[in-house]
This record gives structure tokens, C-alpha cells and sequence, in this order.
């Protein structure tokens, strides 16, 4: 028996498509290369004077990370992922390597890397957070 699309009738439960690990895994693995990256190139000069565009680049990397992985998985919780993989690495960064070697620039630029690096998709995940709580909250409005 075939059944018109047009006809169906809309009262059964919407499934929701699996994300896809592969690309779950490449937005986590991209939050850690941006913190690598983001440490390597802070102590960046041009002349004389300190260029740190690197923290503006990881801002905006992580928020785009995070609005990705938002829409592949549909969940909150999970478009985390990214940020919380941008601040592991980004603590092993500042742990000093074998002999005392410090990878990370110790001034003021290292302060406001991690607050400019992940206050824009923190913001972005908390009105995210509210706007799915007011949806709940929210009467349905009254048709007449």
C-alpha cells in the first residue's frame, strides 16, 4: 500500500537523525588544535609592539565551533564539547614540559585569552540555555 505524503497524517513521534561521530569528533579535536594554536601564536610582534589578533581568532573559532556542534548533535550539553576541549589543552599548554620549558608568553595577553576565548560561546550556550527554558515555561498561545 502506498501513502501520499501530502495525506499522512502528523500525529506520530518525530525521530531525530544520530549525529554523526566523525564530525562530532573533528569539531572537539578542532577546539583543542584552536588552543594550540591560539598559545603558539599569542606572542605574536609586529615591529616592537605586541599583536595578539590570535585572541580575537579563538573567540570567534570557538563560538563558530560551538554553533556547529549545536546543530549537528541538537543538544547543548554536547555543543560544550569544543570549549571544554579549547581549556583542556589549554591548561596542559601552561604546565611546564620536560625541563622546565614554559610554551605560553607570561603577561597580560595570557590573562585575556582565556576569558575573550570563551566568554562569546559561553554567552552563546547560556541565552541559547534561557530561550529553551522560557519556550518551556511559556503558556501556548490560544488560537481562536
Amino acid at each position: 500500500m502506498t501513502v501520499d505524503p501530502a495525506t499522512k497524517q502528523s500525529g506520530g513521534p518525530v525521530s531525530v537523525p544520530e549525529p554523526r561521530r566523525g564530525a562530532v569528533a573533528l569539531l572537539v579535536i578542532s577546539g583543542g588544535l584552536c588552543a594550540v594554536l591560539s598559545v603558539f601564536y599569542l606572542g605574536l610582534y609586529i615591529g616592537g609592539v605586541p599583536f595578539p589578533v590570535v585572541i580575537l581568532l579563538a573567540a570567534v573559532m570557538n563560538l563558530l565551533l560551538v554553533a556547529a556542534m549545536r546543530t549537528e548533535t541538537g543538544s547543548l550539553g554536547r555543543a560544550a564539547l569544543p570549549l571544554v576541549a579549547w581549556a583542556v589543552v589549554f591548561l596542559l599548554c601552561l604546565a611546564g614540559g620536560p625541563g622546565g620549558d614554559q610554551v605560553v608568553v607570561a603577561d597580560w595577553r595570557l590573562l585575556l585569552l582565556p576569558v575573550a576565548a570563551l566568554a562569546p560561546a559561553g554567552f552563546y550556550l547560556f541565552s541559547a540555555r534561557l530561550k529553551e527554558i522560557t519556550r518551556a515555561v511559556r503558556p501556548p498561545e490560544q488560537r481562536p
